[in-house]
């Protein structure tokens, strides 16, 4: 970037970035200063951390992960954390032009002068906006670069648990949860600093990871065989694990976080206060990351949701309460915390919400719990797989009777909008597999009509492209190419619109094959795809969650130019079917999943068996709780939420 026009460590850069804020859309994303924001006096604290959402303002305030880390940092007397968002190419071209660096919205510090750079990603296609922000904050890309002037990049979220794309660009990486993993960050770096600095930035790093759950790629030497495929994964330091393990934090009644959420100055995705009412999932769909990666599963009691609702409410303004998880509807007490809470609340009609709902969880009662004291809005229920053989083959299992049924119950009731999502490229998949979703689809219009008596109910099919994903059964499986999946969403369009006195009542929302290629690259890559990364952000590449801003044309030409030289391609990323003994960039990162079961799963999915879950079941030896000594957590508690008294 332009020369950087420095400050003293710590000084606002507000007087500097002001005069730029008039010449850009939407700068209120960028002055922070919301409800329940918090800027500590710098010199107050002894270890600085930017946490940073690698997307769009407006994306990355509501995101849990990142509230919740930005509130256990700042209760502590010796920590301060500041948040950091990717910032839209308008801006970006003003900060060149005028030397102001990448900057944090609750002090508008830059973003260099802080110890840390904690960066969440929800997905790999915000890898482009880490190098965006890194060079715009004067921080070298590559982490060989740094010095122990530079903050230290850690990345967590999900994208986490495969870091060897940007291995070159973040100093470590951090599996799981991350609510006491950053607090023994936190210790480990002020005691550090307090020592003088001794050895510098390997010294510091060589002690990251030595904390449990921190991934130091630096440390570890990948070889690869004639073939591409990779041979060997090495530490080069003793002192180092062999396999770095995931964080898991247990009886979440003791980590009510976010106990005071950021409200946005701007619109933002979610309108909403939101309380994760459980973390993990065991139902064992083969597709999920997330649900394999989380496990096991820890519900919060019925009195701690109600404690944070009734905390979050206060502090917010909100009139809407979100109840989050991986399927929210299978807390062992959902019914009573939906009818106590809407008890609650009845009179001051603050809503709740689920974000989605199993077909074989959903009932009336609860449904109308949730929606007495709010909107009746649209349902939505996810069942993946447009056949009861492809159900089977991701583990998503319910009939199609279940399905209509279901949905026809929701119509019947008052309901006049069901929204049902759906993968496209799943394994094994066939033309025939997607086509019936559109029968599935018309199908619950008619029974929908006939149990209503109405003609104005709506079904809208939201689907988006499978992409296989580390630590899954499907890890191994061969991507769907692009031009499949563009073939078979027209396949389906058609099949809709045949009949048009049907077709209109149904909406086709969808995404072209394009994206998801890339981020089958960049979910599944190795080290060497760095360089397709680098390169793609070299030649304008950035928000490539965004279609109006992601080329994948550059994408492609990129793989190309960069790929060739190691005899590997795109397609051998993407398209290419794994064998059971090939090591995995991942291999050596521990989500606590058996490799051998995982594989087992796979097979179990080509033969379209299913797994139960294990919530309920006994322990079909996934791997988790004994080698990462968790256990499951559910209730009943035999807990109920009291009234709350007026003072």
């Amino acid at each position: 970037m332009t020369a950087e026009l420095r400050t003293a460590t710590g000084e606002s850069l507000y007087p500097r970035l002001e005069p730029l804020l008039a010449q850009v859309q939407k700068p209120i994303q960028y002055v922070g200063g919301e409800l329940n924001a918090q800027a500590k006096p710098w010199e107050s604290t002894d270890v600085h951390w930017a946490l940073m959402y690698p997307d769009a303002y407006e994306v990355g305030l509501p995101n849990q992960g990142l509230m919740i880390l930005y509130e256990v940092l700042n209760e502590r007397p010796d920590a301060l954390a500041e948040r950091t968002y990717a910032v839209w190419p308008d801006l970006a071209g003003l900060m060149r032009e005028h030397g102001v660096p990448q900057f944090t919205v609750d002090g508008h510090r830059s973003v260099r002068d802080f110890d840390l750079l904690g960066v969440s990603f929800a997905t790999e296609l915000g890898y482009t906006n880490l190098l965006e922000a890194l060079d715009l904050a004067g921080v070298p890309i590559h982490v060989g670069d740094r010095d122990e002037t530079h903050p230290v990049v850690v990345a967590g979220g999900h994208a986490a648990f495969n870091p060897e794309p940007v291995a070159d660009f973040v100093d470590c990486a951090v599996l799981g949860d991350g609510e006491q993993a950053v607090g023994d960050i936190t210790d480990v770096v002020k005691a550090w600093k307090a020592q003088g600095r001794p050895g510098g930035r390997e010294e510091l790093l060589a002690r990251l990871a030595r904390v449990d759950g921190v991934y130091v790629p630096r440390f570890y030497a990948v070889s690869y065989g004639a073939d591409g495929t990779i041979s060997a994964v090495t530490r080069t330091r003793d002192d180092v694990p062999a396999k770095v393990g995931k964080r898991t934090v247990m009886d979440l009644d003791e980590w009510p976080y976010p106990k005071t959420p950021l409200v946005p100055l701007a619109e933002s995705v979610h309108e909403r206060m939101s309380v994760e009412i459980f973390r993990g999932c065991t139902r064992g769909c083969r597709f999920c990351q997330a649900g394999m990666i989380t496990r096991p599963v820890r519900e919060r009691t019925i009195t701690g949701i109600g404690s944070m609702v009734e905390q979050g409410l206060k502090a917010t303004g909100y009139e809407e309460v979100g109840l989050l998880s991986l399927s929210s509807a299978d807390h062992s007490e959902i019914g009573q915390v939906a009818k106590e809470l809407a008890d609650r609340y009845e009179d001051s009609k603050v809503g709740l919400s689920l974000p989605s709902t199993r077909v074989d969880a959903f009932n009336v009662t609860l449904a109308n719990e949730l929606s007495r004291n709010g909107r009746r809005s649209g349902l939505t229920f996810a069942p993946e797989g447009g056949s009861e053989r492809i159900r089977r083959v991701i583990n998503k299992t319910v009939s199609k009777e279940d399905l209509v049924r279901t949905v026809t119950t929701a119509y019947a009731n008052g309901w006049t909008q069901v929204k049902l999502y759906f993968m496209c490229g799943l394994p094994t998949e066939t033309d025939e597999d997607v086509l019936e979703i559109a029968e599935l689809a018309v199908e619950v219009i008619r029974a929908g009509r006939e149990a209503s008596g109405r003609k104005d109910i709506r079904c809208t099919v939201s689907i988006g492209g499978f992409v296989p994903k580390p630590h899954t059964p499907f890890q191994w499986a061969s991507q769907a190419s692009a031009e499949t999946i563009d073939s078979r969403l027209k396949l389906l369009r058609q099949a809709i619109n045949s009949d048009r006195r049907i077709g209109r009542s149904i909406g086709l929302r969808y995404h072209d094959g394009k994206p998801g290629v890339i981020e089958g690259l960049l979910s599944r890559g190795d080290r060497r795809v760095g360089r397709v990364i680098e390169r793609v952000w070299r030649e304008g590449g950035k928000f490539d969650g965004w279609s109006e801003h992601f080329s994948f044309d550059r994408w492609v030409a990129a793989a190309a130019e960069e790929l060739a030289a190691f005899g590997v391609d795109l397609d051998w990323y993407t398209t290419r079917e794994r064998t059971q003994h090939e090591i995995l960039p991942w291999d050596h990162l521990d989500s606590g999943l058996d490799k051998e079961w995982l594989w087992d799963d796979w097979q179990e999915a080509l033969s379209e068996e299913e797994v139960a879950d294990c919530r309920w079941t006994p322990c079909y030896d996934c791997g988790v709780c004994p080698t990462m000594g968790t256990e499951i957590q559910i209730g009943p508690t035999g807990r109920s939420l009291l009234p709350l008294t007026v003072v």
